[in-house]
């Protein structure tokens, strides 16, 4: 399990981090889990507008009240695995909310509301089928997160249920990275190798020592204005990858031990990063890292 914990971890880092050069503008007119008709059907009493189409891992949505809800999506190798994350996602979401097991959702399904004192109100469903696990939460503003919204958050998920399938994660191939890229940060013998989305994919391995590629549409002004942030990393050029290439390292918040390399190339910027769990010999190494990122940057 803590296996599972740790790559979750890494993988809610590598979602963050493939989002942040995107703002929230209305990005994509439909959502592949459930469409506006059905959500509006789930929900009669919201409404909500699509303001984000994560590259079929998940939707986000604003309200009219300034309410936010995401949809996420998360694909599995296996059962056994999914069962596994299922268990964490429950265990996660039971510290900040009582939980109770809901019907009719794939396989089984927990949904519950933060107590009426929360600092931040919450309404959350979350449930396995197959290999996939969806979770679906609205976070309304100004008023409490009660069964009254559960219940329609309830229904809008046994919808978004039967789709999960249309997630465009896939396990065993990626057109950023291959097995080859793996030397020397991470253990080829327990190897996965996952496609994310359209421009996203990761590898990791037992230990769950991470590499993720997130390619975006982006322009140079953007990319520059980037190189210049200051922040809790360190900073380095490499020239050899592109006047608009830099690295990340030695970040005093967050994994510590991790390196990101961002190259830009024909209007699309290309973020590589490597996520060992602890200390790794190549921990903070932009170096050894250039190998990859020259290889996408080759691809862009």
């Amino acid at each position: 399990m803590r296996i599972i914990d740790r790559l979750f971890c890494c993988f809610v880092l590598f979602l963050a981090i493939a989002a942040v050069p995107v703002l929230p503008v209305h990005a994509a007119e439909t959502c592949p889990f459930i469409s506006a008709k059905e959500l509006a059907d789930a929900m009669p009493a919201l409404k909500w507008s699509l303001i984000s189409n994560q590259d079929g891992r998940g939707c986000i949505y604003q309200g009219g009240r300034g309410d936010t809800m995401m949809l996420t999506v998360f694909r599995n190798p296996d059962k056994d695995r999914a069962k596994e994350l299922y268990a964490t996602f429950v265990k996660t979401l039971g510290v900040r909310m009582p939980l109770n097991a809901v019907a009719d959702i794939g396989d089984e399904g927990q949904g519950g509301t933060s107590a009426a004192g929360a600092e931040r109100q919450e309404a959350s469903v979350v449930a396995l089928s197959g290999d996939y696990i969806l979770q679906i939460s609205v976070y309304p503003t100004g008023r409490r997160a009660g069964e009254a919204l559960l219940g329609p958050l309830t229904e809008g998920a046994r919808v978004a249920i039967a789709n999960v399938s249309k997630s465009s994660e896939r396990f065993g191939n990626c057109e950023w990275l291959t097995a080859a890229d793996a030397d020397g940060f991470l253990d080829k013998s327990t190897l996965t190798v996952q496609r994310t989305g359209a421009g996203s994919c990761m590898m990791f391995d037992r230990a769950a020592n991470t590499m993720t590629v997130a390619v975006i549409a982006s322009s140079r002004d953007t990319v520059i204005s980037m190189m210049k942030r200051t922040g809790p990393c360190q900073h380095v050029a490499i020239p050899e990858l592109g006047n608009e290439a830099f690295g990340e390292h030695s970040c005093t918040k967050g994994n510590g031990n991790a390196v990101n390399i961002y190259v830009w190339k024909n209007g699309r910027q290309a973020s590589i990063l490597f996520a060992p769990v602890k200390p790794h010999p190549e921990s903070g190494s932009v170096e050894r890292l250039k190998a990859v990122a020259g290889r996408v940057y080759a691809k862009l």
